[in-house]
């Protein structure tokens, strides 16, 4: 299903230009993305089991950097959200940093603890809370 209006190709379109442009900069991006902690995500498709990468949000949580699969505010998970469930064993892009690491989906209390930072740090993505009906899943991407 496609997400804000956009077409899945519009959306890998969207996409790609982030990536090239984080890899281009040394993890940077600008225009709506500028000061945004950024990093890309390279996993496997659930469906498809092709290579996937994504560029998402992170926020530094004691060293360890937590996403959020708020899809923008969507009423539905995002798809790297169902790849990440399916196979945890990721490659992390980090800066200029490249390493393995395993994504871990966080439950309660330490879900929370996790929401609340990211969202103190970034309160718009608590606009996205509030808009939805599901609970938003956070993610913890623990070094290999």
């Amino acid at each position: 299903m496609p997400m804000n209006g956009l077409t899945n190709e519009q959306t890998n379109d969207f996409n790609e230009a982030i990536i090239t442009e984080f890899r281009a900069n040394g993890g940077r991006c600008g225009g709506r993305f500028e000061g945004n902690p950024m990093l890309l995500v390279t996993m496997t498709g659930a469906k498809s089991g092709r290579t996937l990468t994504s560029p998402l949000t992170y926020h530094d949580l004691d060293g360890t950097p937590v996403v959020m699969a708020s899809a923008g505010g969507h009423p539905n998970h995002p798809h790297w959200y169902f790849n990440l469930v399916a196979d945890p064993d990721i490659e992390i892009e980090l800066g200029t940093e490249r390493f393995g690491a395993r994504a871990r989906q966080l439950e309660g209390d330490e879900r929370s603890r996790a929401f609340d930072a990211m969202t103190a740090a970034m309160p718009r993505f608590a606009d996205y809370q509030d808009g939805v009906e599901r609970e938003i899943p956070m993610f913890a991407l623990e070094r290999a």
